[in-house]
């Protein structure tokens, strides 16, 4: 069976980093599926989906690596071609990816004790965004 759920979150600017890993698990709930896989999925190009231990530090880790690697303040040739700025986000976004696969069992996320979903707004601008889940089990 497929169940299918979607969701909508708010967003601030600039490598907002949201968990959402009751979301997904209520998807779960509410599919009554017993086992299964939970596909996590944004449509956009400057988004992403990604599995991190949720607290500070580890957070402000991720976004000092992204800065260091794909600053914002650089010149992308995203930037000429559309008179845009969000160069970094769309390269953030295409390196993590728009999708994560999460097993469950007995309607439970198996995730580790300190691994949680969370959504990443790279864009330069606070956006709300749809996330789907679409379940997969029995």
């Amino acid at each position: 069976m497929v169940f299918t759920y979607q969701f909508q979150i708010s967003t601030q600017a600039k490598c907002d980093v949201v968990d959402i890993t009751v979301h997904v698990q209520k998807a779960i709930e509410a599919s009554n599926l017993q086992t299964g896989v939970a596909i996590i999925f944004c449509p956009g190009s400057t988004g992403s989906l990604t599995t991190i231990e949720y607290e500070s530090g580890a957070i402000a880790d991720l976004k000092q690596i992204l800065d260091e690697l794909i600053p914002y303040g650089r010149d992308y040739q995203h930037h000429r071609r559309w008179g845009d700025d969000n160069g970094a986000a769309h390269v953030r976004a295409a390196l993590i990816g728009p999708s994560l696969s999460v097993p469950f069992a007995q309607r439970r996320l198996m995730l580790g004790t300190w691994q949680q979903i969370v959504f990443i707004n790279f864009d330069t601008r606070a956006r709300s965004r749809q996330i789907i889940v679409q379940i997969i089990g029995e």
